[in-house]
């Protein structure tokens, strides 16, 4: 094993696991945002070498994130972590906010005692679904408890509450609940401009810049209405079925990379 200068853990659910960047070639057969971050990182670090692990696994909730995640990425002796957990929570019928995020922010203690960098998220601000705008009023209380616990124990929040450019559904898969492959490029360059405060591949300098996409007409309302149905079918009913179930999509999966890889050989 090389020796890795910087250590990058990636923690969470879906979002950070890479779901709707679809490649079949790698493990889950997802992609994603941390994917594409950490062959940033590595791209920019000289002569220095990055490690890469990906411990996050689709649908789990925040306590199952703490529990099967955090002592495996403190084992690896990470000098940056990127943790996003508790949308699934939201989306359950009934969820104590305060509770969970109490606990959260005891892990985000043992993250920051280990001497590690950690890179928290705001959940988004879905005011354009009819499904999920009705969560508004629940992540705005999980997003103030989230920049509260990065100001206490000097976490860096990612606030994804205000990436306005995700209000366009060419950010999102077919499922309308994961970031396309376009949303995934566009968080990791959002996440580096970030972590960095400087020039990026999207951005020459300052103020992030999403890329800006051409115009589109929408759909006829007949398309539309059929494209709704499919949706439903396709991707609702199954994921409300795994609610009444207590099932996960995520139940057979393991971690996409529990060890850390070489990050540099993450590219096409």
């Amino acid at each position: 094993m090389p020796e890795f200068t910087t250590r990058y853990v990636a923690l969470g659910d879906s979002f950070t696991e890479g779901v709707g960047d679809v490649d079949a070639a790698r493990p889950n057969g997802v992609r994603g945002w941390a994917d594409r971050l950490a062959l940033m990182l590595a791209q920019d670090a000289g002569d220095g070498v990055v490690g890469y692990a990906n411990l996050a696994i689709r649908g789990r909730k925040l306590r199952g994130i703490l529990t099967e995640q955090v002592d495996a990425a403190l084992a690896l002796r990470p000098t940056l972590v990127t943790i996003y957990a508790g949308a699934n929570d939201i989306l359950r019928p009934k969820v104590d906010i305060d509770a969970l995020l109490a606990e959260y922010g005891k892990a985000v203690v043992r993250l920051r005692e280990s001497g590690a960098q950690v890179l928290m998220f705001t959940g988004f601000d879905a005011r354009s679904s009819k499904v999920f705008g009705a969560m508004r009023g629940r992540t705005a209380i999980y997003n103030e408890l989230v920049r509260g616990i990065a100001e206490d124990f000097g976490a860096t929040v990612v606030d994804y509450w205000r990436f306005d450019e995700y209000n366009d559904w060419r950010f999102w898969g077919e499922d309308r609940m994961h970031m396309s492959a376009l949303g995934h490029r566009n968080m990791a360059e959002r996440v580096f401009h970030r972590l960095n405060g400087r020039q990026t591949p999207v951005a020459p300098a300052g103020a992030f810049q999403a890329p800006v996409l051409p115009v589109v007409a929408p759909l006829p309302a007949a398309d539309a209405l059929k494209a709704n149905a499919e949706w439903t079918r396709d991707a609702a009913l199954p994921w409300i079925r795994r609610r009444l179930t207590g099932t996960s999509s995520g139940d057979s999966l393991s971690p996409r990379y529990p060890h850390l890889v070489d990050a540099a050989m993450l590219g096409d």
